[in-house]
């Protein structure tokens, strides 16, 4: 395939989360396959080339070409030489879902994509092998040209109901979006608006309700100074790991500087997803990061607990070291019924209805036992927190195994093929 961008507003248009729209574009399809061979980038008489990372270049061939003229004159130039391969016209002052050059380019026939709201006036075009040859194009702009290409039937037009929108790491479907980005005005909404669509549908009430202004502050100067979500994720295992020890101690100093590492912890395990996302910089070891030490420190932060509770020592005999050990059994238990689910659906368990999207909120997760045992020992009641922790994660457990064999044995609802359901509120730019 060869792919062609329309980049002459290079330079005048705003960056979106630190990157270029031409950038952005370029990420988008190294994560296409298959991918494109050859990608051109006309910055026509005025634009100017960006600045972009070292490895776009080593991921396919990226010909910088400048010359004047018109959108019209600069793409028949363009064409002129394009031969028979397959082709993809970007704009370089659109930023589409990412979601759609992957979308796009394994097709094989000839397809426009639209803006969802026309106001917008964004487009992209993948046309099938010499679908334009000898043609001349008479158009202001990629928009113009699509709208001209669907009306007398050289393309068809993509509609939102053939796109997969379902996002299985953020347990939620989200509709193609593309924007046209021209003003600072502009991108900020955008932003916005890309920073809301990286929130998972389903999750706890912190995360969706009190984190995000601290998120939100965190992500924009990260990704504007290319900070690597990676070096997020290692100070946040810091913070997650190094709390341990200084909660064991039991001293009231240890229990602050415990919660506060536990709360800094909390916040960033929202930031190094969503700078990932945004910058196109998640890999596969940040993933195993992230995960990783969300799946882990959660039965060793209980433990820490009981121990400072028990002034630096515990007895596991005791009615405090048994529910040490039965909320630690209890959280290993709840994740390996949650591993069900998926074996049948391709998708978390908290995707299969609203009610269990809504139980998502609540259930017994870091960023709700946290709170509840800084509550109890705030108010002299640390011991009883524990024990509330204890029973909310086994009630939590008993909840997704009945609710597991319930979708599976009594409703079988693997053979009848149910639909992910999103609890998420629909996105807008304001």
């Amino acid at each position: 395939m060869l792919v062609w961008i329309d980049a002459a507003a290079c330079g005048r248009v705003p960056k979106v989360f630190g990157l270029t729209l031409v950038e952005r574009h370029l990420q988008a399809l190294k994560r296409s396959l298959p991918r494109p061979a050859r990608i051109v980038v006309d910055l026509g008489g005025t634009g100017s080339k960006p600045e972009i990372d070292a490895s776009l270049e080593k991921a396919f061939t990226i010909e910088w070409c400048q010359a004047s003229g018109t959108f019209a004159e600069r793409l028949n130039a363009f064409l002129a030489k394009a031969g028979e391969a397959p082709l993809l016209l970007l704009d370089g002052a659109t930023l589409p879902d990412a979601r759609l050059h992957a979308a796009l380019v394994p097709l094989n026939d000839s397809v426009a994509v639209l803006a969802p709201e026309a106001k917008e006036r964004a487009a992209m075009i993948r046309l099938a092998p010499g679908r334009l040859a000898g043609r001349a194009i008479a158009a202001d702009d990629l928009a113009a040209l699509a709208e001209i290409l669907i009306a007398n039937g050289t393309t068809r037009a993509y509609a939102q109901d053939q796109f997969d929108g379902f996002i299985r790491k953020l347990r939620r479907t989200i509709p193609y979006y593309m924007f046209r980005v021209e003003t600072a005005e502009k991108a900020a909404k955008v932003e916005k608006f890309m920073f809301w669509s990286n929130y998972k549908g389903s999750t706890d009430f912190f995360t969706r309700y009190v984190y995000p202004p601290l998120v939100w502050i965190s992500v924009g100067p990260l990704a504007r100074a290319r900070i690597h979500p990676n070096a997020v994720t290692i100070f946040s295992i810091f913070l997650a790991l190094g709390a341990i020890p200084i909660w064991a101690i039991g001293a009231p100093w240890s229990f602050w500087t415990g919660f506060a590492m536990a709360y800094g912890m909390s916040v960033l395990d929202s930031v190094d997803g969503k700078l990932a996302r945004l910058t196109f910089t998640d890999s596969r070891i940040g993933n195993w990061l992230d995960h990783g030490l969300d799946m882990v420190h959660p039965p060793f932060w209980y433990v820490a607990w009981a121990y400072g509770i028990g002034g630096g020592s515990l007895d596991w005999g005791s009615p405090l070291g048994t529910a040490a050990m039965l909320v630690v059994a209890f959280y290993v238990i709840d994740r390996l019924i949650l591993k069900i689910y998926p074996r049948f659906f391709q998708r978390a368990f908290h995707t299969h209805s609203r009610l269990d999207g809504r139980m998502r909120t609540f259930i017994a997760r870091r960023n709700i036992t946290l709170p509840i045992f800084i509550i109890g020992y705030v108010l002299g009641f640390a011991l009883e927190a524990f024990y509330l922790i204890t029973a909310w994660q086994i009630l939590t457990a008993a909840y997704h195994g009945g609710r597991t064999f319930w979708i599976l044995a009594v409703q079988q609802a693997h053979k009848k093929g149910a639909k992910p359901t999103d609890v998420a509120g629909a996105l807008k730019v304001d």
